[in-house]
């Protein structure tokens, strides 16, 4: 199964600690997947939310298709997100019992469908940031290292 990477909330990983992750199909117009399939998206500060048993994606920045007419999408609407109940219920439960959050981590295309990865995320603190940071400094000049 082949995936082509259309973007990836690069923020979503230096915020957050991910737990889990889920693969979401998502409900979209024509002119909104011409617009994924030219890479005009962008899942900054987008996030998911769960209402009457529905999972849905807010702020995700489509820019209208430069090619559409009157009909275009706007760029910021509400997107549902399709899962299976049984993801949606274990997801609820967490999100109220745990405090964790629904965070989207990347969009791709697989079998030709636009695809959506999302995660169950609690958000760091300004001490694991850099933690993390160092970790990456340190790796990196181990790997110089070993170059030479």
């Amino acid at each position: 199964m082949e995936r082509k990477i259309i973007t990836t909330n690069r923020k979503a990983f230096h915020d957050f600690t991910i737990f889990e992750k889920y693969e979401a199909g998502i409900v979209l117009t024509g002119t909104e997947i011409k617009s994924i399939r030219s890479s005009a998206v962008n899942l900054k500060d987008s996030f998911c939310k769960i209402d009457d048993n529905e999972i849905f994606l807010y702020n995700c920045h489509i820019s209208p298709y430069e090619n559409g007419n009157r009909y275009n999408h706007t760029p910021t609407r509400t997107r549902k997100l399709l899962l299976t109940k049984k993801e949606i219920l274990k997801m609820q439960t967490k999100v109220k019992k745990d405090g964790y959050t629904i965070v989207p981590l990347e969009i791709y295309f697989k079998q030709g469908l636009a695809k959506i990865e999302i995660g169950l995320a609690k958000g760091k603190k300004l001490h694991d940031k850099r933690d993390d940071i160092a970790k990456k400094d340190q790796k990196r000049e181990m790997d110089r290292a070993v170059k030479r």
